[in-house]
């Protein structure tokens, strides 16, 4: 494969180097809130945020509901992809800086509430990157650019200001410094483009509470339809002048302004495209604060919500972020030499980034329904990249976050289905609302993942039910042909292939929660369906395929096409193939034994292909021959030779991934990181092990990467992690021990890690192939090797 990593734009020697900036304000910035050493500091909050990992850089807290950052772009269809997150490391203006960000998604959308602090002649529009001074956005370098957890801060070149940001939960604190003796103005803008704010903007309002304060909503049609959010802004000094402006009339397709329009001066304005230019007089000391609280519900409860950061100590609100921070990362204590420290505890963070809170402080928050309830007992959390996330984000959650946190996830999910038009639990949902995104209901396996493993603190009976009413939710998906047929037709439904095996995964953990609250009957009914992964399975060429309601196989087939909409969802079946994670026992039988299935993957992995097979689809990135590491469907594919008893081969591809699909530099991310399914692979595969299929309370050994970890875990109980003779040459498992005694088998129980111990594993240059060869000390699978 080649290195697509070889064009990195900064080196770590540099970011390290990144340590203040030079203040127009003739002050520096102060130094890393997070003290040396700590977790926190060890965060590379660029990473992801150049190529396609679409990651932001901005402040939060941990799984904070306000995520002030820069953008570099606008968002509108023809940029949806590169600037899913609003910010690319590539470029080199800034646009604003807006308050929700997406960490890491494949498609565009939030970018709400943005401010564009600046003290020269006032500019309307936000101008064109290419043309300097042509518009309220300014020039940046990255040498003036500073990002930790909690905390961002650039340099505005044309804009004459310097800008830090930080946030509690729901409120983003701003800090502007401008030139001494420069008035201090501000642009708010709620358009989300120059070019689409009439289809993409409902309505939006703007409101002159008092000299300092300002409220406001919007109301958005975009990838969420009818979304609302409202939010408060207030100033730390009164406004010496503002213009309320309702661009709908005074904007032509390319941005300008024609002449002779006039703003008026306004108290309220509505409309689809407003904004506001406000003046704060020459602020003696060159330094201008802002708040901004956000709200699912109303302008009075953003304003409710700015109580939850009463003062104007801006380095206090940083430090309660840096603390924050490394209050969550704690959870590990690493040994690793660089960049590998660095690279573990970035995963972590944004491993932590979402499902993000969207509730207010009175508890009150908006479901998929468009309509206002009240949390009881918990705190709504939102933004589940479902389809995603399931993976790997949750087991990790669910093994390292407290338990109320993880508790508040699945509280969430059964609350949005109670509120939901259809009566089924999300798909793939942000701010309360359903976006129909992706496929599957894989809701299902979070909820069951985590009362397998001993989460409580929700009602199993009402999740239950949740579950079983998504999976037989007819018009969803082709799930009325699925239940009858045993698969998804292809002549009924699109993707049929891939919404057949990712099925027949969600009900057998369905299977399993039902299994442990001793409710046979569905139990029974959902192993069967479980299964149906095999009416998809062609033994004649050994992939998964599409059938037409007749039962035919369709033709002709090519395991490597791949077209939305076409037989699978992102992806070929090269990358689908391998999608019954719960029974790899049953592909085993299928393939004709363990050498067909060690076979198989060789042919994945080792394929010498054209890049152009896959250049069409953009979500099919980090190539190693068919493999796919940059989207989902390829993630537990190198484990998988552990079911066949040959775990040295996973070590061997694990080392090629690892050294190929991550870095330590801003397109260190072979794909999108998909609301932290890609960190939190890497945090677990770092670590020695992996929740191939979740709900199965087993995690697949690899191998380690790190030195040590010591996992801090919420029970207040220790588990280490140690690598013996670790080195770039000794990439193979000599050995594993479990608390002082050899481990034969290749996985961990979930007991395992929370009862506390150590895994030591022993390493060497040599494959040692007998280690996990005898099927006694395989993972689990649904039915027998």
């Amino acid at each position: 494969m080649t290195n697509r990593f070889a064009r990195y734009a900064i080196p770590l020697s540099t970011l390290a180097a990144i340590t203040s900036l030079a203040l127009l304000a003739a002050s520096a910035l102060p130094a890393h809130a997070a003290a040396p050493g700590t977790a926190a500091a060890a965060v590379n909050v660029f990473i992801g945020t150049g190529g396609d990992g679409h990651t932001f850089p901005g402040a939060s807290r941990p799984f904070g509901m306000v995520q002030p950052g820069p953008d570099s772009q606008v968002r509108h269809f023809r940029q949806s992809y590169p600037w899913a997150a609003g910010y690319r490391h590539e470029d080199n203006s800034i646009l604003g800086f807006s308050h929700t960000h997406f960490s890491g998604s494949g498609h565009s959308d939030l970018g709400d509430v943005l401010l564009m602090p600046y003290s020269g002649a006032t500019k309307l529009e936000p101008g064109y990157p290419e043309r300097p001074h042509s518009g309220y956005r300014s020039r940046f370098s990255h040498d003036e650019e500073k990002a930790e957890p909690g905390y961002y801060a650039v340099r505005l070149k044309d804009n004459e200001v310097d800008v830090e940001l930080t946030a509690s939960d729901r409120v983003a604190m701003h800090r502007y410094r401008f030139h001494k003796n420069a008035p201090a103005k501000v642009i708010l803008d709620l358009r989300s483009s120059i070019y689409d704010y009439a289809g993409k903007n409902l309505w939006s309002r703007l409101r002159v509470r008092d000299a300092t304060t300002l409220t406001g909503m919007r109301e958005t049609r975009g990838w969420a339809p009818g979304r609302q959010l409202y939010f408060a802004v207030r100033f730390s000094r009164p406004m010496s002048a503002r213009q309320l402006h309702n661009r709908e009339e005074a904007i032509e397709y390319r941005g300008f302004t024609p002449p002779g329009k006039t703003p008026a001066d306004k108290v309220v304005v509505e409309g689809k495209a407003l904004m506001a230019a406000l003046e704060f007089g020459v602020p003696t000391d060159g330094t201008l604060l802002v708040k901004v609280a956000i709200s699912p519900v109303s302008e009075d409860n953003a304003m409710g919500n700015l109580d939850e950061m009463p003062g104007w100590d801006f380095e206090a609100e940083r430090a309660a972020a840096s603390a924050a921070w490394n209050e969550a990362l704690s959870v590990a204590q690493v040994q690793a030499p660089e960049p590998m420290r660095t690279m573990f505890y970035t995963a972590l963070y944004h491993s932590m980034l979402a499902p993000s809170l969207f509730m207010d402080r009175d508890g009150s928050y908006r479901g998929p329904d468009n309509a206002v309830h009240q949390a009881k007992g918990f705190r709504y959390h939102s933004t589940f990249s479902l389809w995603d996330t399931y993976r790997a984000l949750h087991p990790l959650l669910t093994l390292l976050a407290p338990e109320r946190r993880n508790a508040d996830f699945v509280n969430s999910l059964i609350a949005s289905r109670e509120h939901s038009p259809h009566g089924i639990l999300p798909v793939w949902q942000f701010h309360g609302q359903e976006t129909w995104c992706m496929i599957g209901y894989h809701a299902v396996p979070v909820i069951a993942d985590a009362y397998m493993k001993g989460i409580r603190g929700f009602d199993a009976n009402k999740a239950l039910t949740a579950m079983t009413a998504s999976a037989e939710y007819g018009p969803y998906g082709g799930l009325e042909h699925y239940m009858k047929l045993g698969y998804v037709p292809i002549d009924r439904e699109p993707e049929a292939a891939s919404k057949t095996v990712e099925y027949a995964f969600d009900d057998w953990t369905i299977a399993r929660m039902a299994e442990k609250m001793g409710k046979k009957d569905v139990a029974a009914t959902y192993y069967k369906r479980a299964q149906n992964y095999r009416n998809v399975f062609d033994r004649e060429t050994g992939f998964i395929r599409a059938r037409k309601s007749s039962g035919e196989f369709r033709t002709p087939f090519d395991p490597a096409q791949s077209n939305f909409g076409s037989d699978y969802t992102e992806g070929s079946a090269w990358q689908y193939s391998w999608y019954m994670p719960h029974d790899n026992a049953g592909l085993i039988s299928m393939l004709g034994g363990d050498a067909a299935l060690a076979a198989k993957l060789d042919q994945v992995f080792d394929a010498k292909i054209d890049e152009k097979v896959y250049a069409h689809m953009e979500d099919i990135s980090g190539l190693i021959g068919h493999y796919a590491h940059g989207n989902e469907p390829s993630h537990h594919v190198a484990y998988l030779y552990g079911f066949a008893g040959a775990p040295w081969r996973t070590q061997e591809r694990l080392a090629n991934i690892m050294a190929t699909q991550y870095s330590n530099r801003p397109d260190g991310l072979s794909g999108n990181d998909d609301l932290g399914q890609m960190s939190a692979w890497f945090a677990f595969t770092a670590l020695g092990f992996y929740p191939v299929a979740p709900g199965s309370n087993e995690y697949v050994i690899g191998r380690p990467f790190l030195d040590k970890a010591v996992l801090n875990l919420p029970s207040g109980k220790r588990f280490t992690v140690r690598a013996e003779q670790l080195s770039e040459a000794n990439r193979y498992v000599g050995g594993v021990t479990l608390n002082g005694k050899p481990l034969a088998r290749t996985f961990l129980r979930h007991d395992d890690i929370t009862s506390g111990g150590e895994l030591v594993f022993t390493m060497q240059a040599s494959p040692n192939k007998d280690w996990g060869k005898e099927r006694s000390a395989r993972p689990y699978t649904q039915t027998n090797y």
